[in-house]
């Protein structure tokens, strides 16, 4: 395969962020290919990962700098590629799969870099975010994306309680080893009905998309040794649910002369809404 020689002066001078695919290699525009061609330094959460999609390319380096920058090495990498900037050269950085700083690298260069007054663009392109809610089937006209849920029961279960009430679809993602305790507790949270999508191995030879309401995607992952990259997504709350000031209000009223249990059934009904989730989120407020 001949080999694509850079061409120093192309790219303009500025700190370039580069999306890189999450799978198949050939997903990755031809504007990025470009950058990585000519950009006077490049900068890569895993360098490895780097060289091997520039040789499946034939992008050569050239003798290029190739830096690596990731979450630990921040403090020193980050100097070395400001410098660059200062001196009026294109820096290109590449995290290891998908967009930078979505949960990846990146956040605090790109901060240091514009509070230094340098010009940042970015070579839009794969997202696991963005491929997860086109194939999920669930309203793409409003998402939040939450990253990953917190490791410890406690939090995790906080951290997704305060997700639920959201009109929106919530976009997470999992570890594989973690799949099956974030969907019971989503389950709890979010209530056994709410649709629910779990994406595994996007644009991967294995890819799959498993559709269905919680409880069912709780049951047809109990048993099952998952692999890969996961992106579990949300149904947004029913709509009744969007006046969450009404529902805690009328739950605060309640709590005060019932247990939660009643407290919850009562509001449930008057709202129409599953007790189950009620009561979860009466369960807190009486915590609070």
């Amino acid at each position: 395969m001949s080999e694509t020689k850079p061409q120093r002066g192309q790219v303009p001078p500025g700190l370039h962020f580069i999306a890189t695919p999450i799978g198949a290699a050939r997903d990755i525009t031809l504007r990025a290919l470009d950058i990585l061609a000519s950009a006077d330094v490049l900068a890569a959460e895993d360098t490895r990962t780097l060289r091997h999609l520039m040789e499946i390319h034939g992008v050569a380096l050239g003798g290029r700098p190739l830096i690596a920058y990731h979450d630990h090495n921040g403090e020193t990498a980050r100097p070395k590629l400001l410098a660059a900037l200062a001196e009026g050269k294109s820096v290109a950085y590449a995290s290891e799969a998908g967009t930078p700083l979505v949960a990846d690298p990146g956040f605090q260069l790109g901060r240091a870099a514009i509070e230094a007054g340098h010009t940042v663009l970015a070579a839009p392109g794969p997202s696991a975010v963005l491929a997860a809610l086109t194939v999920s089937g669930l309203p793409s006209d409003r998402f939040l994306f939450a990253g990953f849920a917190p490791a410890t029961a406690a939090a995790r279960l906080r951290f997704l309680q305060d997700l639920a009430p959201m009109s929106a679809t919530v976009i997470l993602y999992e570890s594989p080893k973690r799949l099956q305790k974030l969907l019971g507790d989503l389950v709890a949270s979010f209530g056994a009905e709410r649709k629910a999508v779990v994406c595994r191995e996007l644009t991967k030879r294995f890819e799959e998309t498993t559709r269905g309401t919680l409880a069912e995607l709780q049951a047809a992952f109990a048993e099952r040794e998952v692999k890969g990259e996961i992106v579990v997504l949300l149904d947004r709350a029913p709509d009744v649910v969007a006046s969450v000031v009404d529902l805690d209000a009328a739950l605060r009223r309640a709590l005060v002369d019932n247990r939660v249990k009643d407290a919850a059934t009562m509001v449930a009904e008057s709202f129409g809404l599953p007790k189950r989730d009620v009561y979860q989120r009466a369960l807190r407020l009486s915590e609070e």
